[in-house]
Formats: C-alpha cells, sequence, structure tokens
C-alpha cells in the first residue's frame, strides 16, 4: 500500500539529445509501495526519464527526487544506489562466473543484501546456481538480471521490460514476485510493452509518447475507460430477426449483434425483459470496455507502430 509520502517526484523534466527533445515537460509521483508502470512506444521517453531516475543520466531542466534524494547530486549518489535495485534491458555480466559468484559479488554493494539461496529461489534459478552465466538460456539470464536487481532488498525496483523473454510461466512467477515485493512496502517502477504485465502488477499508469505525458491514471480508469461505452455482443436464434430486438442496434456480423452503449445496466434489463417474456434465447452474452490495449493504441497514435527496436538511447 503507497503511502503519502511519495518515493519519486519528477516536476517538469526535460532532456534534448541535439536538436532533438527527448523528454519534454515531464512530471509525475510515485508513491512508497506502489506499482508504478511508464508505459509508451519505442523512442517515446521512457529510458531517458528511467535513466534520469537512477543518475546514470543527467537532465537538461526540472526536479526530480528519489527516496528524498536528487540523483544528479554527486554527494549522495551512493547512498541513493545503496537503496535502489535497477533491472535495465540489457545488463553487463561476466559469461565465465557461476550465477552464484555473481549473486555473492552483487550482494556486497549493499548493507543489507537479501540471502543468496532466498534470491535463487525467488526467481527460480536454484537448480542453476553453479553454472556459468554464459550456458543460461535469454529467459533465464533475463531471471539473474531479476535477481540483480532485488539481492540489495532495495525500497525502490526500477524494472525496464523485465519479463521480456519469458515464457508463460516465468511471466506469472516474475508478476508474484512483483506483487509480493510491493506488499513488503517496495517501490517499483515498471516499463513493459506487455500491456496485460501493466493491468497486473500498477496501482497507475502513466502513457509516455512524443516525450511528453498524454494520460496519467489507474489501468481501470486510463483514458476513461470506467465511463466509456461498452460493447454487448451477443446471437439470437435463426428464427428471431435482429429488427425484432427493443433496443437499437449497431451491426451485426456473421450472426453476432453488437450493441455499443453507455447505459449497459438499462439495455440489459430491457434485452433480459425482452428476452424473457418472448421466450428467446440470447446465446453467448458478452459485456466488454475498452481494453487497456484499446486506450493505449488511441493515445500513442502513429507512434505505436513504428516497429523500431531501438529505444531513447539511440538518440544519444
Amino acid at each position: 500500500m503507497a503511502s503519502s509520502d511519495p518515493a519519486v517526484v519528477v516536476e517538469g523534466l526535460t532532456k534534448s539529445y541535439g536538436h532533438v527533445r527527448a523528454v519534454d515537460g515531464v512530471s509525475f509521483e510515485v508513491g512508497r509501495g506502489e506499482v508504478f508502470a511508464l508505459l509508451g512506444p519505442n523512442g517515446a521517453g521512457k529510458t531517458t526519464t528511467i535513466e534520469v531516475l537512477e543518475g546514470f543520466r543527467s537532465r537538461d531542466a526540472g526536479q526530480v527526487e528519489v527516496l528524498g534524494l536528487d540523483p544528479a547530486v554527486e554527494a549522495t549518489s551512493r547512498q541513493l544506489r545503496e537503496c535502489m535495485g535497477v533491472v535495465l534491458q540489457e545488463l553487463a555480466i561476466e559469461p565465465f562466473l557461476t550465477v552464484r559468484r555473481v549473486l555473492d559479488r552483487h550482494a556486497g554493494f549493499f548493507p543489507r543484501p537479501r540471502p543468496v539461496d532466498e534470491v535463487l529461489h525467488l526467481v527460480g534459478l536454484e537448480e542453476k546456481a553453479g553454472k556459468r552465466v554464459k550456458t543460461l538460456s535469454g529467459g533465464q539470464q533475463r531471471r539473474l538480471d531479476l535477481a540483480l536487481g532485488i539481492i540489495g532488498d532495495p525500497e525502490l525496483l526500477i524494472l525496464d521490460e523485465p519479463t521480456t523473454g519469458f515464457d508463460p510461466a516465468a511471466r506469472r512467477q516474475a508478476w508474484e514476485l512483483v506483487a509480493g515485493l510491493s506488499e513488503r512496502g517496495t517501490t517499483v517502477i515498471l516499463t513493459t510493452h506487455y500491456l496485460d504485465e501493466a493491468e497486473a502488477l500498477a496501482s497507475r499508469v502513466a502513457v509516455i509518447t512524443g516525450g511528453r505525458i498524454v494520460a496519467e491514471g489507474t489501468p481501470e480508469s486510463l483514458g476513461g475507460r470506467d465511463r466509456g461505452a461498452c460493447r454487448i455482443r451477443f446471437r439470437l436464434p435463426p428464427d428471431t430477426a435482429p429488427e425484432s430486438l427493443p433496443v437499437a442496434v449497431d451491426r451485426t456480423m456473421q450472426g453476432a449483434i453488437e450493441i455499443t452503449t453507455d447505459e449497459e445496466i438499462a439495455v440489459l434489463a430491457t434485452l433480459a425483459n425482452w428476452a424473457l417474456d418472448h421466450q428467446v434465447e440470447v446465446v453467448n452474452l458478452t459485456v466488454e470496455r475498452l481494453t487497456l490495449e484499446d486506450v493505449y493504441l488511441r493515445l500513442v497514435g502513429e507512434d505505436s507502430g513504428d516497429g523500431a527496436d531501438s529505444d531513447d538511447r539511440d538518440l544519444t
């Protein structure tokens, strides 16, 4: 549960690379113990924003506070790093060291690290503890990245595309781990292209495109999901014409009837009473609101289809 004291405060963050403004006046707060997802297409400004929070990238303008410290101040950089765990898209890990040796060494950087065996269990690498890093599969290496992020028992954990390369079972395990960390009070900032991941984990999400945040809220309310129109779909028996329905039909497609409305309770009540009165079987009735993917694609527009493999680092 997030407290009223924010773990991260960003106000008017701006960063340019030459003539390209990668981040343009970004502002948001993250409460302690909260899971906050930053969503956006490649090149939108996510990675630059995250790197500023981590202290890896300087900013041109704006105010940034992470766990009460400015990540740009060198005098307190070590203090901040001891309280922060980071899982980047790519980590440089010595390929000839064993998994346990990598974790043992990394644990030494923190004042109160978690036990290595506990971390190995949490990320599902117990059986690989004695194996060299170079022998791990891509998904297993990503688990090791996650292990390195949590070994220091951080107050703040930054996850940049943490489950890329995971199979469905491993993704679920990672989700459970992140949820457990949040319950213990760890603040998590997550970037992901998996919208179901953001919906499952985040208490709030922000969508960034073109270097600006264009929407922020809970996954359920983002972009008016909780207030917008819903779609009611069903089928009628072959001997019942759609024209006989007591409600307006938006379209029929391959026998399926679709009604779009922002008064779903009234429409469903009218439809149910009509079906009971006329003894008509309404088949495969479903009610759907806009998905998070629907809202996301509407917000990012054409930027969502750039298909580029590059991210903000390519602007340096």
